[in-house]
């Protein structure tokens, strides 16, 4: 059973509960016909502040295999920023529903929405972390090397939600992690995240390197790549690209890192940008495992916060 009660953050996870997760997810992947009326008669309501193409129906389809339903509030349904407080909010729906997930831009909503609330809160995405997509991840790296330690991720771009995340998976893992970005603060992982993260990694007893060379991608395991700009980053498009140009991941990129690397990225990509085709639709590729088992490392979040007696 899950110390926590809510899905905020993979820094909040102990690196047992990140196996337990990961292990249910397997199960339900492997073995999915016992699992589906674990959820009947629960519902779990989204909240989308920002587009939701994978995640809202990766959380969908998880909840129907688990035997429950969703009801969706998308940003022209509710604002969290300027609407109702968000503790009348929280307080309100923990009386309609077993769970919330909700998918925002800032961080401190999904922390306000579990502090004031009832029932379990997913973070589906925030400007902080993509705990969902980085738990999918490492559900894929596990199926595809039969092992997490030891591992060596190399992250390579922009100091987002998705560096973050993936700062803590690895280092709850025993796996090492490599970021390659530019020097320019604005385009790091935040100081604060930075801090914690590379405490956590101490404490495993793994490595946090940070460079803005790219020849650090050698040997590594896994080349993962996120877009150059994220929502909310289009008006700085143009002055991103031109930062972020030196740090494609191409070809010769994942010959650094060997014949027996991965390439992942969370989606969408923008080809030719932060990857080139014939890396992202080549043989290393596994982009479209990792988009799979998002559902999958869902449901078993689901299965624990709001199956679990």
């Amino acid at each position: 059973m899950l110390k926590q009660r809510h899905f905020l953050s993979l820094s909040d996870y102990s690196s047992f509960d990140i196996k337990l997760l990961l292990d249910t997810a397997d199960e339900m992947k492997k073995h999915p016909k016992p699992f589906r009326k674990a959820l009947k008669g629960q519902i779990l309501i989204m909240i989308f502040e920002t587009p939701f193409l994978r995640t809202r129906i990766s959380f969908e389809a998880g909840m129907s295999h688990l035997g429950g339903t969703t009801q969706v509030l998308a940003s022209e349904d509710i604002r969290l920023d300027w609407d109702e407080p968000i503790a009348d909010t929280a307080a309100v729906l923990s009386r309609y529903v077993d769970g919330i997930m909700v998918r925002t831009r800032q961080h401190q909503t999904v922390l306000d929405l579990a502090e004031s609330g009832t029932v379990p809160v997913i973070n589906g995405l925030t400007d902080l972390e993509n705990p969902c997509q980085a738990l999918a991840d490492l559900q894929t790296l596990r199926e595809k090397f039969g092992r997490l330690e030891g591992l060596k991720l190399t992250y390579i771009g922009d100091g987002n939600n998705m560096a973050h995340a993936l700062l803590h998976a690895t280092a709850r893992t025993g796996m090492d992690c490599t970021l390659i970005m530019p020097r320019t603060e604005k385009y790091q992982c935040l100081p604060g995240v930075v801090a914690r993260a590379r405490e956590e990694h101490e404490q495993q007893g793994t490595r946090l390197h940070i460079t803005d060379d790219l020849n650090a991608a050698r040997g590594s395991h896994v080349i993962y790549t996120d877009t150059w700009v994220s929502m909310g980053q289009e008006a700085d498009r143009v002055q991103r690209i031109e930062a972020f140009r030196g740090y494609s991941v191409t070809q010769e990129v994942m010959e650094l890192a060997g014949s027996s690397a991965v390439f992942m990225h969370c989606l969408p990509a923008y080809r030719g940008y932060e990857v080139m085709p014939e890396v992202i639709d080549g043989p290393q590729s596994i982009i479209y495992d990792q988009a799979e088992n998002r559902m999958w490392a869902q449901m078993a979040v689901l299965y624990h916060l709001l199956g679990e007696e």
